[in-house]
């Protein structure tokens, strides 16, 4: 996933993070704005996780993502 392409259309992928991690606030996606370092960072202290676990789930959120949109230009 092109994180330059997810910061451009923040307003879009924002109600996506929301849905994947309900703790994350309207203040904090104000803050992320599309920065995969800030979600890691974020997540981490509103989930207690580890950096290597942030990093994993938000691999796991791109790849669906990336999944979602494949299957949307195919339809």
């Amino acid at each position: 996933m092109n994180w330059d392409r997810i910061e451009g259309n923040w307003k879009v992928f924002k109600g996506k993070i929301k849905e994947q991690w309900g703790k994350l606030t309207d203040d904090e996606l104000d803050v992320i704005a599309g920065k995969r370092d800030q979600l890691i960072g974020r997540l981490q202290k509103a989930y207690g996780i580890t950096k290597d676990e942030a990093e994993r789930q938000v691999s796991e959120w791109e790849m669906r993502q990336r999944e979602d949109m494949s299957s949307a230009e195919v339809r």
